[in-house]
């Protein structure tokens, strides 16, 4: 047996399973190796893309690309079991491609998708990775995780498309009116003419830990149907979070929430009151 391949798959055991990121004394220690034998795994694993490293503490964590490498993984996931009823309703009511979200860095994971039945329909795959900048359901989350991951994603901000964000003003005003509407809208940022409608999930302690969307070509996702949408998922996003053990804002005062849990702001009938930046920043 390949001992630097067992110790490898230890340590990253122990981080998949630790409640907080680890130094390499915590690994070591654990594990019952020395903190000279720990480093170089950790490096390699680093390199495959399985872990993480903080910038700021030097701690590790392993990543989401162990969620990547197996279905059966995906299956155990309370969140993907809880969200399948929400994304089913949401798939029938839109007829739009619906997916399930994760973040993991900068970057957003589908953990689930509902494919929808036009013959005319954007690619993507459970799985795939994506640049939380440009799509609906990355600035979703985004938009409500600590300062310091923003300014890091802020200050590299690739195009893939004409339309993409690529000024970090210009990403936080639209993370800030996100944070406003519980809403997040993108056009043509990532595949052109492919635009997305996205609302954030929470979990039992108020904390984004997902986002549920649609997507769909541009000339189904007008103007009118944005704001007859929008409110649609951010009723699915609504639900999820309530299974996950979130309390609704009507339950809990006005400020907080204000505060933890915003919601989309309605027109006069018309449905929801979009991002600004929805019509600028496809």
């Amino acid at each position: 047996m390949d001992k630097t391949l067992v110790k490898a798959l230890r340590i990253l055991e122990h981080l998949a399973e630790a409640d907080r990121p680890q130094g390499v004394t915590d690994v070591a220690s654990a594990l019952g190796l020395s903190k000279s034998s720990v480093h170089r795994p950790l490096t390699t694993l680093m390199r495959l893309g399985y872990v993480n490293q903080d910038a700021e503490s030097g701690r590790y964590a392993a990543s989401l690309k162990l969620w990547e490498v197996g279905s059966s993984v995906l299956e155990r996931l309370d969140l993907k079991r809880v969200a399948a009823g929400p994304m089913a309703e949401l798939s029938a009511s839109t007829g739009e491609t619906v997916h399930l979200s994760v973040l993991d860095g900068g970057d957003v994971v589908h953990i689930d998708k509902i494919e929808c039945q036009h013959p005319i329909r954007a690619y993507s795959r459970v799985g795939g990775r994506v640049p939380a900048h440009c799509i609906a359901t990355g600035k979703a989350m985004l938009a409500f995780q600590p300062e310091a991951l923003i300014e890091a994603v802020a200050a590299n901000l690739q195009p893939a498309t004409p339309d993409t964000i690529v000024d970090r003003s210009d990403l936080l005003a639209e993370l800030s009116q996100i944070r406003r509407t519980g809403i997040s809208i993108s056009r043509g940022a990532w595949q052109p003419g492919v635009d997305g409608i996205a609302a954030p999930i929470r979990d039992a302690e108020g904390r984004v830990v997902a986002g549920v969307g649609i997507s769909g070509p541009a000339i189904r996702l007008r103007s009118r149907e944005r704001a007859r949408y929008a409110p649609l998922v951010a009723e699915a996003a609504a639900k999820v979070s309530r299974a996950l053990g979130f309390n609704p804002p009507a339950r809990r005062s006005r400020t907080a929430a204000t505060r933890r849990m915003p919601s989309p702001t309605l027109t006069n009938g018309s449905g929801v009151s979009l991002p600004d930046g929805a019509s600028h920043h496809r």
